[in-house]
């Protein structure tokens, strides 16, 4: 599914199994700089990442998209390391590199071997504040990000839906932007406007360094105070109240692009775990999503897909861990014989049973075992646990909130699924965007794949 990663079954796991044992370590240096350390030595390797606190969320009109522009103008190079040095000496030195820019945050990491540590510190300290921007390099890469959201987006009819979508759901919040941006915004930045961008947000006191990996948090952070500690702050100003205005009935649209099958997508309004008083609702909603698709056992590969066998697919997903409040999604493509109407009939007859009817107590195991599984898988993985601490803590939720997802999750009773069911699930908060399949005309020419950075 589109929205939601399935997760590893494990019927019978105890709580007990992934309950981390390891510590997370944290130092913040006078210039505002955090450092998160988390010690793991089953592999010789070390994960470094720096998250910002801005993405698209934070950008006005005009400029959308200038977060993600400025992470691929991020690798261009400075004065000590001119432009194709970091990549080069990163590979040089056996490890591997990237970023990713999402609504809420742009991260950068490196994964190396624990004794290159500080090769990593020292070309992203050099970057955090001594960006070169240039114009003709603005250019180039301006041709790779107009070819990638054409790859990523507006050649993918689900992709360019879901666009549309977001931007008739949100009325004045931000998420109603693409992270990529919009054509005519990409196709106006100037190096000026990066280099404002730059200068504001890419701050030691915008920023969390996370490091997780074979090493000891007391020699991660003597080299974060080596490369780190000296570097300036900026002027940041708390970020205005971006309060999304109450929607007063249902919205819909039908988006005619030239496509192989018909598609369906349905949000609800819904709170996040940053916005909700009581935080249980964040996690029931949480379960809500996966008792509708949580894997082929789930309801909505059970019923719709395999059972009646309407729909080709059908997904469902939330996102808990927003900086702003988000949608409750549903989508379903319609299998031969049936269209977006039977889907959207029978995607509301599965939310109206979640509001009449308490799932059964084997649902609840199924999520539970799966979100028990799904931790202990994760923690194997040093990149993964360092984007946890990375994400909760740049979002605004703060990173000592790790730990209790499980707890929570497998304290969630029926009774509680119901009632945010009807709380939030409401046809007045719902929007809903119907792709129109239209003629595939065959492209004359196909156009070269640029490289580059991309979006998360």
């Amino acid at each position: 599914m589109i929205f939601r990663v399935i997760l590893f079954a494990l019927i019978g796991l105890p709580l007990s199994a992934c309950s981390s044992n390891i510590k997370v370590h944290q130092r913040t240096f006078e210039n505002g700089l955090k450092v998160l350390v988390k010690e793991d030595s089953r592999s010789p390797v070390v994960v470094s990442q720096v998250w910002y606190k801005v993405g698209s969320s934070y950008e006005s009109g005009g400029v959308t998209g200038v977060s993600h522009m400025l992470e691929h103008m991020m690798f261009k190079g400075t004065a000590k390391h001119p432009m194709g040095e970091f990549s080069r000496i990163i590979a040089e030195n056996g490890g591997s590199e990237n970023a990713f820019t999402g609504r809420d945050y742009t991260a950068y990491f490196q994964t190396m071997d624990k004794s290159r540590l500080g090769v990593s510190f020292e070309l992203e300290a050099d970057r955090m504040r001594n960006l070169k921007l240039d114009a003709a390099e603005l250019k180039k890469e301006l041709e790779v990000v107009t070819e990638e959201r054409r790859m990523r987006t507006d050649d993918k009819p689900r992709s360019k839906t879901q666009e549309y979508f977001m931007a008739m759901a949100f009325s004045n919040s931000p998420y109603k932007n693409p992270v990529i941006g919009w054509p005519s915004d990409i196709a106006s930045y100037q190096v000026e406007d990066l280099q404002a961008w730059y200068q504001l947000w890419y701050a030691p006191n915008n920023a969390t360094l996370v490091v997780v990996g074979d090493i000891k948090a007391n020699e991660v952070f003597a080299l974060a105070e080596k490369y780190f500690a000296g570097l300036k702050t900026s002027e940041i100003k708390p970020v205005k109240p971006q309060v999304e205005i109450e929607q007063l009935g249902i919205r819909k649209t039908t988006i005619k692009l030239p496509a192989k099958l018909p598609y369906i997508l349905m949000g609800y309004k819904v709170p996040v775990l940053n916005s909700v008083e009581d935080k249980s609702e964040a996690y029931a909603l949480e379960v809500l999503a996966a008792i509708l698709d949580g894997g082929s056992s789930a309801r909505l590969a059970s019923r719709m897909v395999r059972g009646k066998q309407i729909a080709v697919s059908a997904g469902a997903g939330y996102s808990m861990m927003s900086r702003l409040p988000d949608l409750f999604m549903l989508d379903a493509t319609p299998a031969e014989g049936h269209t977006v109407l039977d889907m959207e009939k029978a995607l509301k007859q599965e939310v109206a049973d979640l509001k009449a009817n308490l799932v059964s107590a084997d649902e609840l195991q199924r999520v539970k075992a799966q979100v028990l599984a799904s931790a202990v898988y994760e923690r194997d993985s040093n990149f993964y646990q360092a984007m946890q601490l990375g994400m909760l803590e740049t979002v605004g939720i703060g990173w000592e909130k790790v730990d209790e997802y499980v707890e929570k999750v497998t304290q969630i009773t029926a009774e509680q699924v119901r009632e945010v069911a009807r709380k939030y699930l409401l046809e007045e908060k719902l929007s809903i965007a119907y792709l129109d399949p239209q003629p595939i005309k065959q492209k004359k020419k196909v156009s070269k794949v640029a490289g580059g950075r991309h979006a998360n």
